[in-house]
Parts: C-alpha cells; structure tokens; sequence
C-alpha cells in the first residue's frame, strides 16, 4: 500500500517562505483564529513528519524545545508530538524530538521506501530543497500553500520553487482563512 505525501508549506504573495529583516513577525503578522484553528485540525490526524536536517534545526532553534510550554500555537506543539523522519547526513541519535528518527541517505530513497511502508500519511512542512527534489521524483501527492496576503520584495527569503521543475497543479481544495489568508491544496503533475 503506498501513502500520500504532502508538502505544507507558507507563502507570501510573491512565493518567498520566509523573511530576511524587517519587523514582520511569524506568520507575517496576519495570522487570525481560522487560520490557527485550521492548523490545529490539520496537525489533529494521525501523520508522520518528514523533515531535511536544515528544518529540523530551525524547528528546533525556533521553538527552543527545552521550553515547550513556551510555545504558544497549538498546532506547533502537536505536530511536535507526531512521529517524525528526519532525513540526513550531518545528524546522529537521539533527536532532541520525542518520535523522531535519523535515517541517512538520499532523501527520495527514503520517501520512497516510507512511502510504501507507512501506514499513515506523510506531510513535511518547509524542507524546501529536499521538496523540490521530491517533486521532481514525482513523489509529491500534495501542495498545500497557505498563502499571506504580503509582498516581501526586500525582505523575502527562501523562495519557494526557485530552481524547481515545471510543474502544472490541479487544484483539489481552496479556503480563506480570517478573510484574508489563502490555503491551496494542488495535486502536482510535472509539465511535459
């Protein structure tokens, strides 16, 4: 049996996942109930996580996890507690993580292999560049993109699909979230 994978990432209008100075804050500042509420139903289901070693060092840097209780979205503290894979070539065991296991190697090997064997779904949220090669493997089921309704020309970093394939998306799911956020789910097929 194989299982879905899906990317979840975060958007500003123009495509970057992050910011690089200015005082715009998590989540661009824009976050309301509905799009905490929708996180926290998403993060509800049983799921494994699936993250790159830069990820998982920025999740664990950002949410300083000796300090959980200082972790104020819901969501977050929840998917911290789902099992995780983090692939890599640079971490050891034991994870500062509760499920998480290292497995070292090509990152579409090992979706692949998880694919197959895993009895729940896989979602990986950020891991941009292992993403893009796994789209490119074609073993992408899902895009979710929660899209802010910013324009970070001067700040934006992490572009998205930067050096990815070309990709023609079939749009499966759209909400809008607190009247001003976008979530996307696309099922990506590469463009011939």
């Amino acid at each position: 049996m194989t299982t879905t994978y899906t990317i979840d990432v975060f958007s500003s209008l123009d495509g970057f996942g992050g910011v690089n100075g200015g005082d715009w804050g998590g989540y661009w500042g824009k976050q309301g109930p509905e799009l905490l509420d929708r996180r926290l139903a998403l993060y509800d289901e049983m799921q494994r996580m699936v993250f790159g070693a830069n990820t998982y060092r920025a999740f664990t840097r950002l949410l300083d996890l000796s300090e959980e209780a200082s972790v104020n979205d819901l969501w977050v503290t929840r998917m911290r507690h789902l099992p995780a894979t983090v692939v890599s070539t640079t971490l050891a065991a034991p994870l500062d993580w509760p499920d998480a296991t290292v497995v070292s190697g090509d990152a579409v090997d090992v979706v692949a292999r998880l694919k197959e064997e895993s009895e729940v779904p896989l979602r990986s949220h950020g891991s941009l560049s292992m993403n893009r090669a796994l789209l490119a493997a074609g073993l992408v089921d899902y895009l979710q993109v929660t899209i802010f309704p910013v324009i970070t020309g001067q700040t934006g970093d992490d572009p998205l699909f930067a050096g990815a394939a070309d990709f023609d998306l079939e749009l499966i799911d759209s909400r809008t979230l607190d009247g001003r956020i976008q979530e996307l789910t696309y099922r990506p097929s590469l463009h011939h």
